[in-house]
């Protein structure tokens, strides 16, 4: 895979008309300078507002994933984001003149082909890859789908889908080298539907730009003449253009390839994959994806590259199953001797849950009184050890950190279920309840060789400092 970022060398441009709002739009792709990412540019709009494409911008993944910024909202971006990243391109500014790019065949390949036109320009920054080291997985068992992202140096993509419908069948794909495979092999793969969902798609007014020459539509039910000529009014064409035809696709269409529906969702889940706003190194597998599950994948992906960034941030010397050591923590915590009740994180999961070790010894300065002769670690050490551990999940990876203080402002249904000695071993387990704004609720829990021994939900807020 490529080591420094890349970009254009001159902009390009197309026209034509988006699938789902049927408006025309010119689209100009323009080299960008390293680090800027991707980022459209409505040109339609007074001020030419920016919508950068990152995953925290999708508002919709209703049949393509829309993204939003400020109000102003770009449709259906997943087959141009697939083939700047099927084509290794960095970063790109991309001017549009209408709120959806245009469809064109309904593959990426016009638009990488337009890229590839323009060339490109190797710049001096490295890439910066989003490398797994733990497997990431995202599972929808209501809709049996299941994608999974496991370490690899380098980037494979499997795809397998199953409609349960005899008209498609199951199909499966599979990219091993996207230099070499991406332009050829899944670029030019369109589209697809079912000849029963058109109607439904038509009333729903998402298809306004959709005909039968930028999408494959799989004929899964019979339709008589007088079907076929309402449904060629609903989509706003000639019911002579429509034809069932007798190789399975309407009007006898040949497919690219035996399974361009398979490799359509891998170029589909490319142009997901955009918008985590790097690229990866993994090998991921995906059973029955669509835009939906492929947005909340990347979201874990997110999390896992913001959780690393923080790492890489505090943790210098990489230790196995410790995400954070004690001087990592004493980077992230302001809490000095005898007041740091924690000695490092083995699990951080951003907004989600944080585990902490606390290694109790007899060496603790409160054992001097608490109590002489019977050594037990006092119940509000213990919330705190619970609180200095969800302080650190509440940091959610902020680049200002150091000038960040976390307050206590709630302790409830705290329960101490036994006592605590020296040589015992707390396992503290913070989970995130909710967070609103910089105000966030959490349950805390510690675990004696896997006994509870102390329980409680913490209310707390993340201020500036000397605020």
């Amino acid at each position: 895979m490529l080591i420094h970022q890349r970009t254009l060398k001159k902009e390009v441009s197309l026209w034509g008309t988006g699938l789902h709002t049927g408006k025309e739009c010119m689209i100009t792709f323009k080299p960008a300078p390293a680090n800027y990412g991707y980022r459209f540019v409505r040109t339609d709009i007074d001020n030419c507002p920016e919508i950068p494409a990152l995953i925290d911008h999708v508002v919709d993944v209703c049949r393509g994933t829309t993204i939003e910024s400020d109000g102003i909202k770009v449709h259906t971006t997943e087959h141009v984001l697939a083939a700047l990243y099927g084509l290794q391109i960095d970063n790109c500014r991309i001017e549009m003149s209408g709120p959806e790019p245009p469809v064109m065949d309904g593959s990426s390949l016009q638009f990488a082909e337009a890229l590839i036109g323009a060339g490109f320009d190797e710049q001096e920054e490295p890439k910066n890859y989003l490398v797994l080291d733990e497997t990431i997985e995202y599972h929808d068992p209501q809709n049996s789908v299941d994608i999974v992202g496991l370490p690899l140096d380098g980037f494979r993509a499997t795809v397998m889908v199953d409609y349960k419908n005899p008209a498609l069948g199951s199909q499966h794909s599979g990219l091993f080298d996207l230099e070499h495979e991406f332009l050829k092999d899944f670029a030019p793969c369109r589209t697809f539907c079912f000849l029963s969902e058109v109607e439904q798609l038509a009333n729903l007014g998402i298809i306004k730009g959709g005909d039968v020459d930028n999408a494959v539509v799989i004929v899964d039910k019979s339709m008589t003449e007088d079907q076929l000529e309402e449904l060629a009014g609903k989509i706003g064409i000639d019911s002579s253009q429509l034809i069932l035809g007798d190789n399975g696709i309407l009007n006898n269409r040949e497919l690219r390839f035996s399974n361009e529906p398979a490799r359509h969702k891998l170029l589909d889940m490319l142009g997901d994959l955009a918008l985590l706003g790097m690229p990866v190194k993994a090998q991921i597998l995906a059973a029955r994806p669509g835009h939906a599950s492929n947005v909340e994948f990347v979201k874990q992906l997110k999390k896992y590259a913001d959780r690393n960034a923080l790492a890489r941030k505090y943790q210098h010397e990489k230790k196995s199953g410790v995400i954070f050591d004690i001087n990592a923590i004493r980077n992230i915590l302001p809490h000095r001797y005898p007041f740091l009740l924690i000695d490092k994180i083995v699990e951080f999961t951003l907004d989600e849950k944080i585990v902490s070790i606390k290694n109790v010894t007899m060496n603790e300065e409160f054992f001097q009184g608490h109590f002489p002769g019977n050594p037990i670690m006092p119940g509000v050490l213990i919330i705190e050890a619970m609180a200095q551990t969800g302080g650190i999940m509440m940091l959610n990876g902020n680049d200002n950190i150091n000038d960040m203080q976390v307050y206590f402002m709630g302790i409830d249904k705290a329960r101490f279920r036994k006592p605590v000695v020296p040589g015992d071993t707390l396992v503290i387990e913070a989970t995130m309840k909710s967070r609103r704004r910089s105000v966030c609720q959490f349950d805390g829990k510690a675990y004696v060789r896997g006994e509870l021994v102390c329980e409680a939900s913490l209310m707390a807020t993340v201020v500036q400092k000397n605020s």
